[in-house]
């Protein structure tokens, strides 16, 4: 008889990591982790998030995949690691998923695949039969990356009711990008199953999701800044709105520098360029397709990160 599936409580503050490589573009071992101890190991940090988009997941060979986890978790210890699976079939989700099992993360979080594009993603059918078809394939349970409607990706609230009603589905990361679908995803995911964790992860929505409710935040801004979204959250569990609004004060600047300038894709750039500034990582390149961050930005991103560390909303050990 099979054991029951472990599953990690995910209420909290997950950082979902950003990885900086070297000059030649492979992965920055020592830089990973001082970034580690920086934003991941730190106490008001529940969980830890690899190979997503923060972490060029999709530009990573499968052996570099496996090493990110194998050593996430020796430096984090016991603390929840999910693993991104970004993957353009069926079946490449599920290879990706059993060698993240293998290396030891504890929730494989299941992007949607690039053909769910073109439409299949209005209509529950092929998305529930690919989270069901990778989750009966491995032993670990799953996240499900909920991405901006406006991306053509997105899952309705239908959909996703029918996705948190399978066993082995723990929590939704919801990027959504409107409060209106934020809250009527949480909402369609709580009826369903209320044991589903929500994380709100949505750019310049942290607030107004936790004021809704949720049950964590999931973002590669914690890369940046764990300290303050810690602060966010405590003063959620609190439902203490005054210290809420004061911790989101604080953290608009950040927010902004990362988020504000067009193209989005560039935020996990951005947040690399801010670490750099910190003297946490050496190079702050993506790999390609994606682009290095113009020198004025990159100016401006230091110029905030230097405030935030003045005011010791950035804290450095």
């Amino acid at each position: 008889m099979s054991k029951p599936m472990k599953k990690p409580d995910l209420r909290g503050v997950t950082v979902a990591t950003v990885l900086p490589f070297k000059d030649n573009l492979s992965i920055d071992w020592d830089g990973y982790a001082r970034l580690l101890d920086y934003c991941a190991c730190p106490d008001g940090i529940a969980a830890v998030f690899v190979n997503g988009h923060a972490g060029e997941g999709g530009s990573l060979s499968d052996d570099e995949r496996q090493a990110v986890i194998a050593r996430t978790r020796r430096q984090i210890g016991g603390k929840p690691l999910l693993s991104g699976i970004i993957a353009h079939s069926t079946a490449e989700a599920i290879h990706q998923a059993q060698l993240a099992e293998a290396a030891g993360a504890d929730c494989a979080v299941l992007f949607p695949p690039a053909p769910l594009g073109g439409g299949a993603s209005a209509t529950s059918r092929a998305p529930l039969a690919f989270v069901q078809a990778v989750s009966s394939a491995i032993g670990i349970p799953v996240s499900i990356f909920q991405y901006p409607l406006a991306s053509g990706f997105g899952y309705s609230p239908e959909t996703l009711a029918k996705i948190a009603a399978l066993d082995s589905v723990i929590a939704v990361k919801e990027g959504s990008d409107t409060m209106l679908a934020y809250d009527e995803n949480r909402r369609a995911v709580k009826q369903a199953d209320a044991t589903v964790a929500i994380l709100p992860s949505n750019f310049n929505w942290f607030l107004p999701q936790l004021a809704v409710g949720g049950d964590g935040v999931l973002s590669g801004l914690v890369s940046l800044a764990p300290h303050l979204f810690a602060e966010l959250w405590q003063a959620a569990l609190a439902d203490d709105l005054k210290a809420m609004r004061a911790v989101n004060e604080r953290l608009y600047p950040i927010v902004r520098s990362i988020y504000g300038p067009a193209p989005i894709m560039d935020m996990h750039t951005r947040m690399k360029v801010g670490l750099k500034a910190l003297g946490l990582i050496r190079n702050a390149d993506p790999r390609p397709p994606l682009l290095p961050v113009l020198p004025a930005l990159c100016d401006a991103i230091a110029t905030t990160v230097g405030a935030a560390r003045a005011a010791d909303d950035i804290r450095l050990a």
